[in-house]
């Protein structure tokens, strides 16, 4: 069964990660206010950026991977600038230092 991880920008600007089985679906869910209460509470959401997997448990694996990453890493995943992020991961990591 395929799946979707994807990040949604809320109202409020922060962003939220989530996967799902049914794209559309869940976005009508997230404006409806029937998605998480995070973004229940930051309404209007905005889809910027998702990737397809051949697999939902795949999906939902790389979802825990992106929402652990700083905003900054994040917006370079939704800008397309994969080549920035191994220097952010650096500079996240250093910064627990």
């Amino acid at each position: 069964m395929k799946g979707y991880m994807y990040i949604l920008l809320c109202a409020n600007g922060s962003y939220y990660t989530g996967s799902t089985i049914d794209l559309e679906r869940r976005l009508k869910q997230h404006q409806n206010g029937e998605g998480a209460n995070h973004t229940k509470k930051n309404l209007p959401v905005t889809l910027v950026y998702y990737e397809e997997y051949p697999r939902i448990d795949t999906a939902f694996y790389r979802e825990k991977q992106v929402q652990g990453w700083s905003r900054k890493k994040k917006e370079a995943l939704i800008e397309g600038k994969m080549d920035s992020l191994p220097e952010l991961a650096k500079a996240y990591r250093d910064l627990g230092k």
